[in-house]
């Protein structure tokens, strides 16, 4: 501090110098309304870069209460097209306040996604207190992801599509024509349609849906795109390969699916068996 002091008590005329010279700039910038503008406009272009910085900043952090909103009201779309779907063979007024829907959706975030391993899990930040039950379709906005297969009070651990032992029925979207998905654990971006009969009529970048033969998941749910197919041994039966629409190593947040038939379609299959 001390140091401060005697320079400025050497150095004056500096700074009576400086003074001066801030007074005579003021009274430039006053007098000369060229020289206040281009002030001013400079004092904007600063600033307003700040706030730009400022706000970009803001919605990079606003972002998780946005996809929130955005995965609440989805939720809620998907439930209302349950509804306004449902009845489609009859032009009666459905009253939806008593309406039994065929599907619920329930959206949940993954919390931790496998797809390194030969079998192949993902865990979802929802459980049976959240009405997640087993044997519920899971998905995203762009394809299917998986099954629960088991539940705990929060949470529930959902069987991969990217498991050796998941048996989905998918088949063709232009044709009835179905078969099982299976993986065979190399690539997390394909997986393989078999038993689809030699007489259905494919090509390549044909879409591969679900065929609504389970009570698991609705008709149409999208999985993917044919990218190659051979004949097995015996030409009997086509083995296609499919290329996801998920990328299954970026999955943030999916939706359980709930058939409110499933029991009652379970219960007329088995007197079959």
């Amino acid at each position: 501090m001390q140091q401060i002091i005697n320079f400025l008590l050497r150095n004056k005329n500096f700074l009576l110098f400086i003074f001066l010279l801030l007074v005579a700039i003021g009274f430039t910038i006053q007098s000369h309304s060229y020289h206040r503008s281009k002030v001013i406009s400079s004092t904007n272009f600063v600033s307003g870069g700040l706030y730009e910085w400022q706000h970009s900043i803001g919605k990079y952090f606003n972002l998780i209460s946005v996809n929130e909103r955005l995965l609440i009201e989805n939720e809620y779309l998907r439930n209302q097209l349950t509804i306004a779907t449902a009845d489609t063979s009859s032009s009666k007024i459905v009253d939806t306040s008593t309406f039994a829907m065929p599907y619920s959706y329930f959206r949940a975030n993954v919390i931790r996604n496998d797809y390194q391993k030969r079998d192949n899990y993902i865990l979802i930040d929802k459980g049976a207190n959240d009405s997640i039950k087993i044997d519920m379709g899971v998905i995203t906005d762009k394809g299917i992801v998986g099954i629960i297969e088991d539940t705990s009070a929060n949470y529930a651990r959902v069987i991969s599509i990217l498991n050796s032992n998941s048996r989905i029925n998918a088949g063709l979207k232009n044709s009835d024509q179905y078969g099982s998905l299976l993986w065979d654990g190399k690539d997390p971006n394909m997986v393989q349609l078999a038993t689809i009969p030699k007489q259905a009529i494919i090509k390549k970048g044909d879409t591969i849906i679900t065929h609504g033969r389970s009570t698991i998941f609705p008709k149409g749910i999208g999985i993917g795109v044919i990218s190659n197919y051979t004949m097995n041994q015996n030409n009997s039966y086509y083995l296609i390969e499919v290329k996801l629409f998920n990328d299954m190593t970026d999955i943030g947040y999916v939706y359980a699916i709930e058939n409110h038939n499933a029991e009652e379609i379970k219960t007329l299959q088995t007197l079959d068996e």
